[in-house]
């Protein structure tokens, strides 16, 4: 009996051990699976605030069909004398600081289109190129904030406020050649856009930018840098 009982049970330890798991199998069988997460929110959200503060205003202000919407950077944020820069003109500012062209077209069917503006006058692109983005992503940034427009406004006309040459950002002087070259190349064949240079007239006959236009910070401009362009976009809005 003894030699019938111990192969029988030699030939189950057998068994049991050949079905096992191995340690990598049981491993990775106990490996968690991969959870996907939402992709991360656009920067253009450090301005959410901002934004709010216009809605909110636009609560107690009783918004203006036939407007004209400044928007765009610091260089409309600061242009506090717009209204008399224009008198007799409805004007709606809603820059915000330190904003890039992608940022106004982010935001433009909350600080934009609700007015129905009858013209937008439109500022941005060197804080753009200070942080990298190429002038084609300029242009094409600005031509997707324009056809956003349009989808909501056909009727509005817009210009664009060339990137002005800040002498705190010389250096960049060459991509924002290109950038505004391009832009005016679009403007030039798109219905209703155009391109308003303020850019030659801020510059020394050697080509360097004029420094008596600008704060001590070399890139917010004063009275004299806003009196170029209240001579420029008066002239455009003057043919509307």
């Amino acid at each position: 009996m003894r030699r019938i009982l111990l192969p029988l049970l030699s030939a189950l330890l057998c068994a049991c051990a050949s079905t096992a798991p191995a340690p990598e199998a049981a491993t990775a069988a106990a490996a968690p699976v991969a959870v996907r997460t939402a992709p991360a929110a656009t920067d253009s959200s450090r301005w959410e605030l901002d934004i709010q503060a216009f809605e909110r205003e636009d609560a107690v202000v009783r918004r203006r069909p036939g407007s004209i919407v400044f928007v765009g950077s610091s260089s409309i944020r600061l242009w506090r004398s717009l209204d008399t820069d224009f008198p007799g003109v409805a004007i709606i500012n809603r820059g915000f600081g330190g904003s890039r062209v992608y940022d106004s077209l982010h935001y433009a069917d909350r600080i934009v289109t609700p007015y129905q503006p009858r013209a937008v006058v439109f500022y941005a692109g060197d804080n753009d190129l200070h942080e990298g983005r190429t002038p084609a992503q300029v242009r094409d940034d600005f031509v997707a904030f324009v056809e956003r427009v349009r989808a909501a406004a056909p009727q509005a006309r817009i210009g664009f406020i060339s990137i002005k040459p800040s002498p705190s950002r010389a250096a960049l002087l060459p991509q924002v050649r290109e950038a505004n070259a391009l832009v005016r190349a679009y403007a030039q064949q798109a219905k209703g856009v155009d391109y308003l240079d303020v850019y030659t007239p801020m510059l020394q006959a050697s080509g360097a930018p004029r420094p008596e236009l600008f704060l001590e910070d070399a890139l917010h401009m004063n009275r004299s840098g806003y009196a170029i362009w209240a001579d420029v976009v008066g002239a455009w809005l003057g043919k509307l």
